[in-house]
């Protein structure tokens, strides 16, 4: 398994015999530190169709983000996914906003038409790693209000 790569509050791994990038956000993150991780990581030949993980527990804020950070974000993403792939990206989001911001996200990315990858937003990482590994139903939780 890859080494952790630290792009404070950003690190990630790359995990090449599972096929899957696993990443951990950490303390305040601005938008351009999320944007610059997604064209750093997903630009890379050597992941493309990899699933991904991305955990927001340690998160205390993400500044700037605005339902147009989101959908410019997705569209991004869309952009880097290989044509015909299937892979798949949980999101682990425990606190409410970050959860929130998760689905917006996924809302985004699943109406983008060049978007490959199927989303869902968890609220525990053992639920995100269920799911990535076949389980469909895996901890997928709904907001809570």
């Amino acid at each position: 398994m890859g080494q952790w790569v630290s792009e404070m509050p950003i690190e990630y791994r790359i995990d090449h015999d599972r096929r899957r990038v696993l990443a951990e956000g950490h303390g305040y993150l601005t938008a351009e530190e999320v944007f610059r991780y997604q064209r750093e990581v997903w630009s890379r030949p050597d992941v493309a169709g990899y699933d991904e993980l991305m955990d927001m527990s340690d998160v205390r804020e993400v500044k700037e983000a605005s339902s147009e950070r989101m959908r410019t974000l997705a569209e991004l993403s869309g952009k880097s996914d290989p044509p015909g792939g299937t892979s798949k990206f949980a999101i682990v989001a425990p606190q409410a906003l970050m959860f929130g911001l998760g689905r917006m996200y996924q809302a985004y990315r699943e109406m983008n038409p060049r978007s490959t990858k199927r989303v869902s937003v968890f609220r525990d990482r053992a639920g995100a790693l269920r799911w990535l590994e076949g389980d469909e139903k895996a901890g997928q939780s709904e907001p809570s209000f």
